[in-house]
């Protein structure tokens, strides 16, 4: 259940879009928004007065019932973490990022993904609406069977959860692979019949393939094909490395956002 939404707004055009999104999220889950501004401590008091006014603008237009909360100095990814603990919150909302020399930067968003305590949505999509259409990576792990139980009570009822496996098999026989596929097939079947048990009543449509070849292609064309609005990652999935390492397909995607994105640990 989503009760308290904070976005790390960092006054670029994406931030605000992020600001609208978690204010469309807020409203759809009645829960409280906190937008949060770090200052950057290297720039004069001028510099400050008109971020603020920067901050305040964007509230007035696209939040006015969010609370701002403007804080100076510190790393902005460390501010981030903590105001998450502080405040105790149960979402982070980051507008996309594709550049590394912004104060808050490519660099910050890795560390805040490797790091964040709750689940993080990226946004990148110019589209405010509830969220109509979502894809899933979804193998074996812990971690995607979260991201889609968190994904499930983000939606909205009205929505498509589409969970997508995607594996490679070794090289083999026709006849191997083909048992090899229905086998998969079956299995993810019955995951997500367990998953289903766990999930609430009323929710997203939920709905799932299997396919063959490498994940990464896998997403981007299953995106493609079904217009899907939000990507859903565990950021561990498939990986061995350790819980303090980000996922390489949620590094990929968090840099080469094709839609808004939703990480979660």
């Amino acid at each position: 259940m989503t009760t308290h939404i904070l976005i790390a707004h960092d006054l670029r055009e994406t931030a605000n879009l992020a600001l609208q999104r978690a204010n469309q999220l807020a409203a759809q889950h009645n829960a409280k928004l906190t937008v949060l501004h770090v200052l950057n401590p290297s720039q004069s008091q001028q510099q400050h007065t008109q971020a603020k006014k920067s901050l305040n603008m964007s509230i007035a237009e696209y939040a006015p019932d969010s609370t701002a909360r403007v804080i100076m100095g510190g790393k902005p990814s460390e501010v981030v973490l903590q105001q998450i603990i502080d405040l105790d919150c149960d979402l982070l909302v980051l507008g996309a990022h594709h550049n590394r020399h912004d104060f808050f930067n490519g660099t910050s968003l890795d560390r805040i993904a490797r790091r964040s305590t709750v689940p993080m949505l990226v946004v990148a999509r110019d589209e405010f609406s509830p969220y109509k259409r979502a894809l899933s990576a979804l193998d074996f792990s812990v971690c995607s069977c979260c991201a889609l139980e968190k994904a499930y009570c983000l939606l909205p009822p009205t929505a498509e959860l589409h969970a997508l496996h995607v594996y490679c098999p070794e090289k083999s026989s026709a006849k191997k692979d083909e048992t090899e596929f229905r086998m998969q097939c079956m299995l993810i079947e019955q995951l997500l019949k367990d998953e289903q048990e766990k999930l609430p009543a009323e929710g997203p449509k939920l709905t799932h393939s299997v396919q063959q070849g490498g994940i990464l292609r896998g997403l981007q064309e299953e995106l493609k094909s079904r217009r899907g609005e939000l990507l859903v990652l565990g950021s561990h999935g498939r990986s061995a490395l350790s819980q303090a390492l980000l996922g390489s397909l949620a590094q990929h995607f968090l840099h080469k956002a094709p839609c808004d994105i939703f990480v979660v640990r």
